[in-house]
């Protein structure tokens, strides 16, 4: 017999656990943003998605209102960038609670560079980025889901193809699953999409 768990009856964290344990592999935003003091913060967050392609849209939830959601609803800025196999310590680096007024660049040591489109700094170790401006933020129970126009794809010339296209095994993003489990990209298989004929 299955072990059945309605949701209403369980803690909160226990629902959390559920959640991050069976929606997984999840890709990591790894966020940049400036507070409206003009202090940089860089954190990860797991819950990421694309929300449209035409325009280009991207969706992120920070559980509970953390420094991220209150820089990006102050500026309207912010860059995702993404984690990979060489950049995963210093994303979970950035994940340390520090107080607002703090840089989680400096306080971690993550090599940082200037924004193209826009004043937020972004990781340089990062082969991918996404300069995104806000285009709305949602509360969603104890979340905000923000989600971000994106202005501009920074691309490392190492990680396309020949046809211009990102290779995701040149990119080697890593994932998040539960608890303090990660996962790197495995192995990667192709296979087309039927497509119904009349």
């Amino acid at each position: 017999m299955p072990t059945v768990l309605p949701s209403a009856g369980n803690e909160p964290l226990r629902n959390y656990q559920l959640l991050t344990s069976l929606v997984v592999p999840r890709a990591i935003a790894w966020v940049s943003s400036v507070s409206a003091d003009g202090v940089a913060n860089l954190a990860p967050h797991s819950f990421f998605t694309v929300a449209s392609t035409n325009p280009p849209v991207i969706a992120f939830t920070s559980v509970t209102e953390k420094d991220t959601v209150r820089n990006v609803s102050a500026t309207g800025r912010f860059t995702v960038s993404l984690v990979t196999d060489a950049t995963w310590r210093s994303a979970n680096a950035t994940s340390i609670n520090l107080p607002p007024e703090h840089d989680e660049f400096a306080e971690t040591g993550t090599p940082v560079e200037p924004g193209t489109t826009h004043d937020v700094p972004r990781p340089a170790n990062s082969p991918a980025h996404l300069e995104c401006t806000l285009r709305e933020i949602h509360p969603v129970g104890n979340c905000f889901m923000v989600l971000g126009d994106v202005q501009a794809f920074v691309l490392d010339d190492a990680v396309l193809d020949a046809s211009g296209r990102p290779s995701v095994t040149a990119l080697a993003p890593v994932a998040k699953l539960g608890a303090d489990e990660w996962s790197h990209l495995g192995e990667v298989f192709s296979e087309p999409r039927p497509r119904y004929q009349a």
